[in-house]
């Protein structure tokens, strides 16, 4: 049985170049599938020239940007039918999250169907954000518990393993969301519908290493528009 990374990127030329040899290093039998939406920087070029190096490496390239909630449906809807393996890691490609806290997030999946990577946990935080960032990250948090009535406290994390038989009951046509969304309704499709194990490990999230951050308008009002569809849900369900 194999565990599989998905990483996606959008203009991560320089990051992908540090982060992937930074992962194989420590865990050579692991894979990784990079998801590329079209990057013009030559993120995907970048991935094609580590491929010989690398035979467990892999690259599904998009057309075009539709988010990361897209990207990752894509990558899973083709990962679930694989029986050879055995998790499937979501995870940053621009150094937030750490590769040393992949062998925990492993570990735990022995015993879970799905492990988040949790910044709001005991001796899980983050890095060098600014006071806005931390807040709203805060809120968010707060505002997606409340609604959703989840047993965990990171709803947004991406840096999370999960057991490909459970994405492989998993109906990805009930997810509307496109961006980092896409991450709370995943996890509540998991929890509250399949009912999946689940635990939250700690980790710490870094500052990203190259590029800006992908946080945008859209992706704020998305954020607050979908903990209530999965409200309603929670509501319609119990009657």
């Amino acid at each position: 049985m194999k565990d599989l990374i998905l990483l996606p990127t959008y203009n991560e030329r320089e990051n992908v170049k540090i982060i992937i040899p930074e992962i194989f290093t420590d865990y050579p039998e692991i894979s990784i599938l990079v998801i590329d939406d079209n990057s013009p920087d030559g993120t995907a070029e970048e991935v094609e020239n580590l491929i010989p190096r690398y035979p467990n490496l892999s690259i599904l390239k998009r057309k075009g940007k539709e988010g990361l909630g897209k990207a990752y449906v894509d990558a899973m809807q083709r990962s679930k039918q694989d029986k050879e393996i055995r998790s499937v890691v979501t995870m940053d490609a621009d150094g937030s999250h750490s590769p040393e806290y992949l062998k925990d997030l492993l570990r735990e999946i022995e015993n879970c169907d799905l492990v988040i990577g949790s910044r709001y946990v005991k001796n899980g935080g983050v890095e060098n954000w600014e006071f806005w960032r931390r807040n709203l990250s805060r809120f968010g948090n707060i505002y997606a518990k409340v609604l959703t009535g989840m047993p965990i406290n990171d709803f947004t994390a991406g840096f999370m393993c999960i057991r490909r038989d459970f994405l492989e009951k998993m109906d990805f046509s009930e997810i509307g969301a496109s961006g980092y969304s896409f991450l709370i309704e995943l996890k509540f499709n998991l929890i509250k519908k399949l009912g999946a194990r689940v635990k939250e490990s700690p980790i710490i999230f870094r500052s990203r290493r190259e590029g800006e951050s992908k946080i945008s308008s859209h992706i704020i009002k998305e954020g607050l528009r979908i903990p209530w569809r999965l409200f309603f849900r929670r509501i319609w369900k119990r009657k």
